[in-house]
């Protein structure tokens, strides 16, 4: 009797440990399928409201962590030509406005939006000021940096390129010399929306 009362309670243990350990498993593969991907995240646009990106879903984009003192500001005409040309087919461009490099964009979000539309005519959806560096970092940027797809490490300049795809995978990273309209990034768009 003693042994079939060991064998029932070794038998319990075995499967709640069994069952313990595909929760785990299960936790980890859900971990590393967010990893490339940034539906899950939640980001505040010029007005403090809060956007999740996962309605972004069945449009490609393209994210970039901007400044209005930079010698690459001008790249703010290259996004809005290609925001213009692909925007009908399901393309957004999400412009982050940083000021981790040099202090160069030191403006309040009104200042920011005021200088993009009145210098460059930009359209497309800017959002609140976020670091891209350090402990401070935005959970968006830790995922672009950190991810199975594209180049891992530090963002090193303003004007760095993401492009997203309609589901929200990370798809392709650009660094800041590569303009807008560059092949490699119009090639990359019309792959993505395309699919």
């Amino acid at each position: 009797m003693l042994k079939l009362l060991l064998l029932m309670i070794a038998s319990v243990l075995t499967i709640n440990i069994h069952s313990q350990d595909n929760s785990k498993l299960s936790t980890v593969k859900k971990g590393v399928e967010q990893m490339d991907n940034i539906n899950d995240i939640t980001v505040r646009d010029m007005n403090n409201k809060e956007v999740k990106l996962s309605d972004y879903n069945g449009k490609v984009l393209l994210i970039v962590n901007v400044a209005s003192e930079c010698g690459n500001t001008p790249q703010y005409q290259g996004l809005e030509e290609i925001y213009k040309e692909y925007n009908k087919k399901g393309f957004e461009i999400l412009a982050f406005p940083c000021n981790d490099f040099g202090g160069q964009e030191p403006g309040t979000n009104e200042e920011i939006q005021q200088f993009c539309s009145s210098k460059y005519g930009v359209t497309f959806k800017l959002f609140d000021k976020i670091k891209v560096l350090g402990n401070e970092r935005s959970p968006l940027y830790e995922r672009l940096i950190n991810n199975n797809v594209t180049e891992t490490g530090d963002v090193k300049w303003n004007f760095e390129k993401f492009l997203i795809s309609k589901d929200g995978k990370i798809v392709a990273r650009f660094r800041t010399k590569v303009e807008p309209t560059d092949e490699k990034i119009l090639a990359a768009i019309e792959k993505e929306l395309a699919k």
